[in-house]
């Protein structure tokens, strides 16, 4: 047991210089970039695909959904052609940073049309002071099943996997 502790206590040091949740103006500024691309999203604006870095990757709720920046935007092109494409709302985001600024990752829960969804991201600081601007370079979204309901799910699941119908 004192070996355990004394593991999670170095690991605990070793990390925590590592990263620290982003300061106010930082946070601010992540969460207006991040709820601009939502609202892009949700009023189909090609500006969009604009805020995902040229490797950028997006993770989509089925497991199909593993997209490079121009694969993703490709397959999203039907979406973007009207009106609206996806309607995401925040509706807690928390967001860190690597010590020098340069990496900030954040996790959110998002009010969506498939319901409640969570999802994280990872972003590129692209530049400094008032002129720095992000990049998403990795973002993954995922429905929020409540656990109630996991075992009903992955019923569900697994029956559309063996092409069985659904009951």
């Amino acid at each position: 047991m004192k070996r355990l502790i004394l593991a999670c206590s170095l690991l605990f040091s070793a990390t925590s210089g590592w990263a620290a949740s982003a300061d106010a103006a930082l946070s601010a500024k992540v969460n207006a970039f991040v709820d601009a691309w939502h609202d892009d999203a949700a009023h189909a604006r090609m500006a969009y695909f604009d805020k995902i870095a040229a490797d950028g990757v997006y993770i989509g709720t089925d497991r199909s959904e593993l997209w490079h920046k121009a694969a993703f935007k490709k397959w999203a092109a039907p979406y973007f052609a009207g009106k609206t494409a996806w309607a995401f709302k925040a509706t807690r985001r928390n967001v860190y940073t690597s010590i020098d600024g340069k990496t900030i990752w954040f996790d959110e829960l998002l009010d969506t049309q498939m319901g409640p969804c969570q999802a994280s991201g990872v972003l590129r600081a692209t530049g400094s002071g008032s002129g720095s601007r992000f990049a998403i370079e990795h973002y993954q979204l995922s429905m929020a099943v409540p656990n109630e309901l996991a075992k009903a799910v992955t019923t569900l699941i697994g029956q559309h996997a063996s092409g069985a119908p659904a009951k």
